[in-house]
């Protein structure tokens, strides 16, 4: 079943059953561990050799002990029986701890570079790809290398000392009851081929599905309150109900292959004892064949067929280790667009906070023929700025040829209609994208020659949308930075009139605020961000809308304490309505992507042109009849 129209896509099942190049660098995440894993393939070596153990003592007792009548000695096998299954109970319990040890460790590395490398990605990446895939990567995919590591890569070798020691065995002990045995492998092995492609695409159907139902239910929840404002909820309930039901049925199908494969298995496992029953029977009738060695070889026989129908399901677990780890490497191996320069500059101390602009261009993507975007991702040229054409490269222009400068200790306003470029000026400032064409300075250095964290220890940002985590007030204003201190924090929040609310919570900076702040009103998630950014000490204060979503009391508070923070740093302020800026020193507009008027308040009404009809709009008063 397709997604429908407007949904997150998820990537088609990739690769093939088996890739030597991605199983060779599966095997690298055991390299860490290369002792215990030679400890597992002893311990697999000693328990597939007591397998060898119990059959043949079978036929000593049955041969020799027995018509001799020798208690003693009989005794004395039954001991030693008993012995090796102990030891073999042993074995498997070490080997059992030991694998799925191993199995953790190399899920812990694995989740461990994932999350590293989902930190560093640029927000373009983000942009293309559901959380709820991402969340499929990290944990469902990771858990299937698990299964691959503590039941598949390691054990995959006791099913074949297994296989190798009970062959030899049956070799020695009778030769021609042997080849008997294996006259029905070629069967085995056919039917394991035959399952093997249908296993395959039920593993691969099954991984994209969930994938899937994950971005569904997680768009889903995120936006439950929009689900409910507008009652969707039933519309949602069937769509997840189609989703659910193909992930069922890939399920139902995986389940089917299963049922069938395991008893046909079984089935040749029979027939491999009823030709032993009667031919050894017969040559037993005949003399050349002894009762202990049938029955060794009926309890080989079963034996044998054993370690076969691991391996198989070993390989169906193999064949979805291969769909997720070409996942998790495609993940791994993508080119992080926006990171540290080879060859970084340092910002001189103190940092002085002017900012400039230089005729930059950006557009989050291009215009397709048919009308669609491309994010253009893979178009990591900075173009030079002249022939600065609208057309060119058909990029779908949202900034176009901008320029301006912040002094430092300025504050700069940036207005605009909606879809102006105002946020996305911010974007750029931050380096979450990079232009196209144009430069961005601090302090005269270019951003993209600044390490990363350099540039953005010196930017305190509040968006509109605040984002706050599960955790106490105290984590979301410090963020886990350990050289902000408590003072600190109760410092910004108090300088930001913050404090208030939160001493009035019931555990007070300790206060667990639930998923993004679910306990508090927009207004006091607001007052939490903007003593967040204080708490950073940031020689750069930008605000974008911040002040949109609080009402006027809150706002006046906010301005208030912003007043004194912004003198002698340099703040950037987007805003939609006027009266939050008219303070600034110096005010940009921005109209369709290029700025088209800069000036003081004062100047820009004088002016008459775009700024002044804003103003009017805003401003305006209906005459009283």
């Amino acid at each position: 079943m397709a997604p429908a129209q407007g949904e997150p896509q998820e990537e088609e099942a990739l690769g093939k059953a088996y890739d030597a190049r991605l199983m060779k660098r599966l095997l690298e995440y055991l390299r860490p561990y290369k002792w215990p894993v030679a400890l597992a393939i002893s311990i697999l070596l000693a328990a597939s050799l007591l397998q060898v153990v119990g059959p043949w003592l079978t036929q000593i007792a049955i041969d020799e002990v027995i018509p001799n009548r020798d208690a003693s000695l009989l005794a004395a096998l039954a001991g030693a029986y008993l012995a090796s299954v102990v030891a073999g109970v042993a074995l498997m319990y070490g080997q059992t701890v030991l694998t799925t040890w191993l199995g953790q460790r190399v899920m812990y590395d694995l989740r461990t570079e994932i999350f590293r490398k989902l930190q560093r990605l640029d927000l373009r990446f983000y942009d293309r790809n559901p959380v709820g895939r991402l969340m499929t990567r990290i944990t469902s995919d990771v858990e299937t290398l698990n299964e691959l590591f503590s039941s598949g890569v390691v054990a995959v070798f006791g099913d074949l000392f297994t296989l190798a020691f009970i062959l030899s065995a049956m070799l020695y002990m009778d030769w021609r009851l042997a080849l008997i045995t294996f006259s029905v492998l070629p069967f085995v092995l056919l039917t394991a081929f035959l399952f093997r492609a249908k296993l395959r695409n039920a593993y691969r159907d099954i991984r994209v599905r969930l994938a899937r139902i994950n971005a569904y239910l997680h768009e889903r929840i995120t936006g439950i309150m929009v689900v409910k404002l507008f009652n969707r909820e039933e519309h949602d309930a069937r769509r997840h109900a189609e989703i659910n039901q193909d992930y069922l049925e890939a399920h139902l199908r995986s389940i089917t292959y299963y049922a069938l494969f395991f008893p046909v298995i079984e089935l040749f496992t029979a027939i491999a004892l009823a030709l032993i029953i009667w031919r050894g029977g017969a040559t037993l009738l005949e003399g050349t064949v002894t009762v202990g060695v049938l029955a060794a070889f009926i309890q080989y026989a079963r034996r044998f067929f054993r370690p076969i129908q691991d391996l198989s399901e070993k390989y169906n677990l193999l064949q979805s280790a291969m769909a997720s780890s070409e996942r998790i490497f495609e993940l791994i191996d993508r080119e992080i667009d926006i990171a540290d320069p080879p060859d970084p500059v340092a910002l001189e101390l103190p940092v002085r906070g002017e900012i400039e602009f230089r005729g930059v261009w950006f557009a989050y993507g291009k215009r397709l023929e048919d009308g669609t975007e491309d994010d253009g991702a893979d178009d990591g040229v900075h173009h030079s700025a002249e022939n600065g054409s609208d057309d060119d490269g058909n990029w779908d222009w949202v900034l176009k040829d901008v320029s301006f400068r912040a002094a430092p200790g300025e504050r700069l306003a940036i207005v605009g209609h909606t879809g102006a470029g105002k946020t996305t000026i911010i974007h750029l400032l931050m380096r979450f994208y990079k232009p196209q064409r144009g430069q961005i300075l601090l302090d005269g250095q270019p951003i993209e020659r600044l390490r990363l964290n350099e540039l953005r220890e010196h930017i305190g940002l509040v968006l509109q949308d605040v984002f706050l985590f599960s955790q106490n007030v105290a984590h979301n204003i410090r963020l886990g930075a350990e050289d902000i201190s408590e003072e600190r924090v109760r410092e910004a929040a108090e300088r930001i009139g913050a404090a208030p609310f939160i001493e009035r919570l019931p555990k007070g900076y300790e206060q667990e605020l639930g998923e993004r702040g679910a306990t508090l009103s927009v207004g006091e998630r607001q007052l939490v961000s903007f003593a967040r950014a204080l708490a950073f000490d940031p020689r750069v204060l930008v605000l974008d809308e911040a002040t949109s979503s609080v009402d006027s009391e809150i706002e006046a508070k906010i301005e208030e304490a912003t007043k004194e923070l912004m003198a002698g740093r340099t703040s950037m302020v987007i805003a939609h309505r006027l009266s939050t800026i008219l303070g600034a020193d110096h005010i940009v507009v921005l109209h369709h992507g290029r700025l088209c008027e800069e000036g003081t308040h004062e100047e820009l009404l004088e002016l008459g042109g775009l700024y002044a009809r804003l103003h009017e709009l805003q401003f305006a008063r209906t005459p009283v009849a």
